[in-house]
């Protein structure tokens, strides 16, 4: 095994910690990657109880589980959005207060400095989260966008985040960006330019994941060789899209997720579209050495009977790479 396979725990936010951790350790995973939500981690705990962090450590260590990052999407989600009430049913009522957009969003970017020191009281250097996006809804450009507009959400994101990131770095903690639709980078052309619009931060990089990629079209190994020294952290997630015409395309057409129209729909790993060994050998190529965390989505799927799959698929597909050159016995002196 060149690297330790992990579980999110965020689609299992409905099972007590010590639950979710008593699974991941039958199915087979070295570790967690915690979400800070349902009673994983939480972020005002950690930071203001001391004995909050050894805790987890204590359930961690009783399943021998390893915890590499913790992830904190939902109230990352609030920082750049335009917020309305979906907002409140995903971030912590201390951070929705009374619901006045601006302090939501001032809120919930203070939570994610809280998450940081959180972080390092946990012991883990990665904070994997979202960013949301002032601009998401000029995605398509009808009525006509002016460039200057779009300039202003990437210029509002870096007004935002910044802050963030200085903290971040000062606590020597890395924010690692989900690349995702709905976020202000959601391919690789968007996460230069947000990149670029936080002048190349040091504490900012990415989490990456090919599902977000593959069925927009988009060049998941590419990513790879792009940012090659921005990836802290990567989920390992399948997602299938179809070779034919469908009824509901790229925008899945508000159908939900299962629904035999779409276009595209996450899968167990395996059982979709993405080439995980070309991954694996990317990540060979440009030295990665974190964990793989699956983030197990299949609506399909027992997620029990996925999960446990998912950890084997990845166990048995992981390998290093070579210390040397394959043809070096034939050569001479």
């Amino acid at each position: 095994m060149a690297r330790p396979i992990t579980l999110f725990t965020g689609q299992w936010a409905d099972l007590t910690f010590e639950t979710i951790c008593q699974k991941a350790r039958d199915f087979g995973y070295d570790g967690v990657e915690l979400a800070c939500w349902g009673d994983h981690f939480e972020v005002k705990k950690a930071v203001e109880d001391d004995s909050y962090c050894a805790g987890r450590w204590e359930i961690l260590n009783k399943y021998d589980l390893k915890c590499f990052a913790i992830s904190n999407h939902l109230v990352g989600q609030a920082v750049c959005d335009l917020i309305d009430s979906r907002h409140k049913s995903i971030i912590p009522d201390y951070v929705w207060g009374d619901g006045d957009p601006e302090g939501v969003r001032r809120r919930a970017a203070e939570e994610m400095v809280r998450t940081a020191q959180a972080a390092v009281k946990l012991g883990v250097k990665v904070v994997n989260g979202f960013t949301g996006s002032s601009i998401w809804h000029y995605l398509y450009s009808f009525p006509p966008v002016d460039p200057k507009t779009i300039e202003a959400g990437f210029q509002d994101f870096a007004d935002r985040f910044i802050p963030i990131l200085d903290e971040y770095e000062k606590l020597g903690v890395k924010f690692g960006l989900e690349v995702h639709p709905t976020e202000i980078a959601f391919d690789i052309s968007s996460a230069e330019r947000a990149l670029a619009a936080v002048k190349n931060h040091p504490a900012f990089g990415f989490n990456y994941d090919p599902s977000h990629f593959g069925y927009q079209g988009v060049d998941y190994i590419a990513f790879i060789r792009n940012f090659r020294d921005r990836i802290w952290h990567t989920h390992m997630k399948d997602v299938y899209w179809a070779d034919r015409a469908c009824r509901a395309g790229v925008f899945g057409g508000h159908t939900d997720f299962g629904d035999p129209d779409r276009f595209w729909d996450f899968r167990s790993l395996g059982r979709g579209s993405i080439d995980f060994e070309e991954i694996i050998r990317a990540l060979n190529e440009i030295g990665y050495d974190g964990p793989l965390s699956v983030e197990w989505e299949d609506g399909g799927m027992d997620r029990e009977h996925g999960a446990a799959e998912a950890a084997e698929f990845l166990h048995q597909l992981d390998f290093r790479p070579s210390g040397r050159a394959f043809d070096s016995a034939f050569a001479h002196d």
